[in-house]
């Protein structure tokens, strides 16, 4: 015989799935503030498009003029300039930084103390006026003779000042924004390296330096979108690059605004260009640390299509 006494009490049935009622989030703040920004977003446009201030015909005219496409030609080239000698010198930095000779930790250290410290416009200065503090420049064995010497006007135009108050200064930055992508490697990934026999070149080349550019990328990405701006502070030196040359035109023909708009359009064209690029080099870089790199935009505007 058995009994029932024991026995734990059925479970009651589970109610049907149409019985249960779900009801979504609701997020009104969300939606208050997406209406809210859209009403100034419409706006803004509404301004754009019906302010007469703007002279969007004077703007036109300009905007492809042959001396302001030289003039981005120009900015385009002393912020590759820039950007190069830059980074090279501080990766130089950042290695001296890292190093375990206290003198080269000394020098590093205070070239970044100075050159971040100083304004980029007195560098710029500096360097444009450099024959008032040497007229020649002399080549030969330190503190002896010297075997070759140049007139300091002839050797260090207004071009090449402008491109090394650029570089020297973005040298500075660079170096630290390097400096932090190698620290933020393991150590213990160069140990385990070494202790297989890995040569030290490719332990750099195949171990840090991948993971250390996921860290870099997006800094240094800032430092050169950042320097194609910063390329305007060189019209102390009369360079004709795109802001000085916007200056000249608005100078002559009165005609600020739409003046000052097309160097706008011109600053964003050349930073959307380099963000992209920022966006297909970290994806790179990605590859080894997430399992699903993100899509691109075409491949979001694929997705987009089949599910239409």
């Amino acid at each position: 015989m058995t009994s029932d006494l024991g026995a734990r009490p059925a479970a009651p049935a589970a109610a049907p799935e149409e019985s249960l009622k779900i009801v979504p989030a609701r997020h009104p703040l969300t939606w208050i503030a997406a209406l809210v920004v859209a009403v100034l977003v419409a706006m803004a446009g509404h301004a754009l498009a019906t302010n007469r201030a703007f002279d969007w015909p004077t703007f036109a005219r300009y905007v492809f003029q042959k001396s302001v496409l030289e003039a981005v030609g120009l900015t385009l080239e002393l912020t590759f300039f820039g950007v190069i000698a830059g980074f090279l010198l501080g990766t130089v930095l950042a290695l001296m930084r890292i190093s375990r000779n206290p003198l080269l930790r000394a020098v590093s250290w205070t070239y970044t103390w100075v050159f971040r410290s100083v304004p980029l416009i007195l560098q710029l200065l500096f360097w444009y006026n450099l024959a008032i503090l040497y007229n020649e420049i002399s080549f030969g064995i330190p503190f002896g003779p010297s075997f070759v010497s140049f007139d300091t006007m002839s050797l260090i135009p207004p071009f090449l000042a402008a491109g090394l108050g650029l570089g020297l200064h973005q040298a500075a930055y660079a170096g630290e924004i390097v400096r932090a992508g190698f620290l933020s490697v393991d150590a213990g990934q160069r140990e385990a390296a070494a202790a297989l026999g890995i040569p030290t070149g490719r332990q750099f080349r195949r171990i840090v330096l991948p993971q250390a550019m996921r860290t870099i990328v997006p800094t240094a990405a800032n430092e050169i979108i950042g320097m194609v701006k910063g390329t305007s502070v060189v019209y102390v030196m009369a360079l004709p690059e795109l802001f000085y040359q916007v200056q000249v035109i608005y100078t002559r023909s009165g005609r600020v605004i739409p003046l000052l708009l097309v160097a706008t359009a011109w600053y964003l064209a050349l930073t959307t260009v380099l963000s992209v690029i920022q966006f297909y080099v970290e994806r790179y870089y990605a590859r080894g640390a997430l399992r699903t790199l993100a899509p691109t935009p075409l491949q979001r505007l694929r997705a987009g299509w089949r599910r239409a």
